[in-house]
């Protein structure tokens, strides 16, 4: 008998210092080992975008603290709006609206989470596994709440800078952290609602997520892969962290003790498990993921960047790394950003001495490719509400929607009392999504704040 239970302990043993060693010995580059190096010509705005998202934490434009010596340097005189916390009053945190006629962009930065502010914490604090649906899928209802005030506040000044530069400029939503959440959804939204922007089409709409944070389900982060780009810096713990947001920050001030709770119990969900877990958030879009460290060298190297459009291992491990929260911060990604992008121009002119316009037409396809062949995978892998390439098209979907409006314009007896916005695979009408959204969450902060009041009341 005791022979057999010190066989079992020893198995228990080696099986346990086989999970520590792997654990302990997991980079942030084996998230990406097999990807594709990404190419100069698809990654030469990230780096700009950086610099914008950088241009809210500015106190003056005109003399900018965190402008790069040799980086991309912003026009002042193209601010068309700055907007502060005073203004928005909580409900979205500070963003600019920047005109680029160099690069034909309209952009729409929105910074970081900010400690010192209750707001933000309020913002994050203000969801439930499976509290909120959208267009066939589960996302983060405070940050959807969010995107979607600002694009009311915002609707106008972006359409009229559409409609009075030909519409021909490409509609940017860029964010870190907090704000990457923010930005990805209103792009979500956005396409889904065009009209809003004046019947602005899905292939002149991106959004540059930076150091992103999970907000959407997986079926929906593999459908907007061709709008949404994710750009993360080696160890981040954001992008990896599958807990809920407002977990996260309840506990930002023991971050290491709750990561190493978190890879403790992810270790032991079987990854089918997590694939069919409708509930579970994903950073968003198409994967950008700059790499400098490598396993037992110290210091940085080089950096290069990886992309792809993963559905399983999809930034799922924990990097128990001393530099897992400062590859969080913007400028950090941004230095990093932009002495990636010279290296992969370097390489390139070594090589190459024409434009090479074959090779950009053929990449393009070559991304299309990749976001058809992860969205089969979805399929494949029975993630919930997965669409198939095949079976719908954008395109078809953006014409049921056209239809579906115009029925409800030759239709205005329709029945109005139902509260529930109507749902064609998870969207929704825009007025009953916006009262589902602004009504029904404020009554659930009154109460809450009622029972905090009760509470501090009790203890006083």
């Amino acid at each position: 008998m005791s022979v057999c239970c010190c066989g079992v302990e020893c198995v228990v043993l080696i099986g346990f210092s086989r999970w520590l060693w792997k654990r302990c010995t997991y980079i942030g580059s084996n998230d990406s080992a097999t990807w594709p190096s990404a190419t100069p010509e698809e990654f030469e705005p990230v780096p700009r975008i950086c610099r914008l998202i950088l241009a809210v934490y500015e106190p003056d434009i005109r003399n900018p603290q965190f402008a790069p010596p040799g980086g991309y340097r912003l026009n002042p005189d193209w601010f068309i709006k700055r907007v502060t916390y005073q203004q928005t009053q909580g409900r979205a945190p500070p963003y600019i609206i920047y005109a680029d006629h160099d690069n034909h962009e309209i952009v729409l930065a929105i910074r970081g989470l900010n400690l010192l502010m209750e707001s933000d914490y309020k913002l994050l604090l203000d969801n439930r596994l499976g509290m909120q649906m959208f267009d066939g899928g589960y996302v983060h209802h405070g940050l959807l709440k969010s995107a979607i005030w600002l694009l009311n506040q915002e609707s106008e000044t972006l359409k009229k800078l559409w409609v009075e530069n030909g519409r021909s400029y490409r509609m940017v939503f860029a964010g870190h952290s907090l704000g990457s959440g923010v930005a990805s959804l209103l792009s979500v939204v956005v396409v889904n609602h065009g009209n809003k922007l004046g019947g602005i089409p899905r292939n002149l709409v991106r959004c540059y997520a930076v150091a992103p944070a999970r907000c959407m389900s997986l079926n929906l982060a593999v459908k907007y892969a061709d709008v949404i780009h994710s750009v993360i810096l080696q160890d981040d713990f954001l992008p990896r962290t599958a807990t809920p947001l407002e977990d996260i920050f309840k506990s930002i001030f023991c971050l290491p003790c709750l990561m190493l709770l978190i890879c403790l119990r992810d270790t032991f969900i079987p990854e089918d498990r997590k694939l069919r877990d409708p509930r579970r958030l994903y950073a968003p879009g198409r994967m950008y993921h700059i790499v400098e460290r490598k396993f037992c060298r110290c210091g940085r190297f080089p950096p290069e960047v990886r992309t792809a459009i993963p559905v399983e291992g999809r930034f799922e491990h924990i990097v128990l790394s001393c530099n897992a929260t400062s590859d969080h911060g913007i400028l950090w990604i941004e230095k990093e950003a932009e002495k990636a992008l010279e290296i992969m121009k370097e390489s390139c002119s070594d090589t190459v001495t024409s434009p090479p316009r074959v090779q950009r037409i053929e990449r393009l396809q070559t991304i299309e490719k990749e976001h058809k062949d992860a969205l089969e995978r979805a399929v494949s892998l029975k993630v919930p509400h997965a669409i198939s390439f095949n079976k719908e098209s954008f395109e078809d979907a953006k014409a049921e929607e056209e239809e579906e409006e115009e029925e409800e314009e030759d239709d205005p007896n329709e029945e109005s009392s139902n509260t529930q916005p109507k749902s064609n695979g998870g969207k929704a009408n825009w007025d009953e999504l916006i009262e589902k959204l602004f009504t029904k969450p404020d009554s659930e902060e009154l109460n809450l704040k009622r029972v905090e009041d009760a509470q501090g009341s009790q203890n006083s």
